[in-house]
């Protein structure tokens, strides 16, 4: 990693803690929890989720409006449509939006509409697209490459720092194996050894890594005993109906008990699991109707 110079750590105790907004960051004590579906679908969608998820909690949003498909005959996304709809969330409910972008024209439309800018796996080695976002001042959520050392992951990070912006998070999402049981791999020795090797955040994606949503929990309880900054998760208000991705997608009540069931494992490695944010929490109860 001798290349690395500047997402390395430089010594024991070197930890980024990123802001996303002037009130949710990831990289310190509490966990940076995102929860949503593969693909935004709708408005109604998108509110029925954000209702759910705001008092789980959550910190952030994710739904994607450009997509990149196996199959050049699938579901693609809204495309330029689904802008609207990313603004309009994060007036709505005050949570920040992370959404995939997979070409560098795309950086300009989604910058003012999105808090983090997504790399999938597929634009790991994108180095154009990664060269343009270290020119931005977003947030990006760089995920590992689905055949990917962690040495490539890491210098695919240092793209991104490289032209000026320091403001990358790490998602360890599950390698290609021989194995077909479960969609990939959950790399979780990887979640350790890039805690020991970066200063950078790292979430995991348990929901990408398995294929199942079954065992989307019980691996995203690991994560956190891994040590785990945070978690981004498939939900879905109708799991079964979901566009993209239905068979890991797990429900919003599913997402609501995982939330919770995080708090002991949070505890028991020095972290814990936010409470809202006044600004969030007032916007919480607004829609759930309470007074505040």
């Amino acid at each position: 990693m001798k290349d690395a110079k500047l997402v390395a750590k430089t010594h024991a105790h070197h930890t980024s803690e990123i802001a996303i907004t002037p009130h949710i960051s990831v990289g310190g004590k509490t966990l940076f929890i995102v929860g949503g579906p593969c693909s935004i679908e709708s408005m109604s969608q998108m509110d029925t989720i954000a209702q759910t998820l705001l008092q789980a909690p959550v910190q952030g949003l994710r739904g994607g409006i450009y997509k990149p498909r196996t199959s050049p005959y699938a579901f693609q996304g809204l495309g330029d449509v689904g802008l609207d709809i990313l603004s309009a969330i994060r007036k709505r409910y005050g949570l920040p939006v992370i959404t995939e972008v997979m070409a560098i024209h795309q950086i300009e439309k989604l910058a003012p509409h999105a808090d983090v800018l997504q790399v999938g796996s597929r634009n790991m080695q994108n180095f154009d697209l990664l060269k343009a976002l270290g020119e931005t001042d977003k947030p990006v959520l760089l995920k590992r490459g689905l055949s990917a050392t962690i040495n490539e992951f890491v210098m695919a990070a240092e793209y991104i720092a490289s032209h000026g912006n320091s403001n990358i998070i790490l998602c360890e999402r599950g390698i290609r194996s021989f194995d077909n049981y479960t969609r990939n791999v959950l790399d979780l020795g990887a979640v350790v050894a890039l805690k020991q090797i970066t200063h950078l955040p790292v979430l995991v994606d348990p929901s990408h890594a398995t294929g199942k949503r079954e065992l989307v929990a019980a691996l995203a309880r690991a994560a956190i005993a891994a040590g785990a900054d945070g978690l981004m998760i498939e939900c879905h208000p109708d799991p079964e109906q979901s566009i993209s991705d239905a068979r890991q997608t797990i429900s919003l009540e599913a997402m609501t008990g995982l939330v919770e069931s995080l708090t002991p494992i949070a505890q028991a490695v020095g972290r814990s699991v936010c409470s809202m944010p006044v600004s969030t929490q007032d916007i919480a109860l607004k829609v759930i109707g309470l007074p505040n």
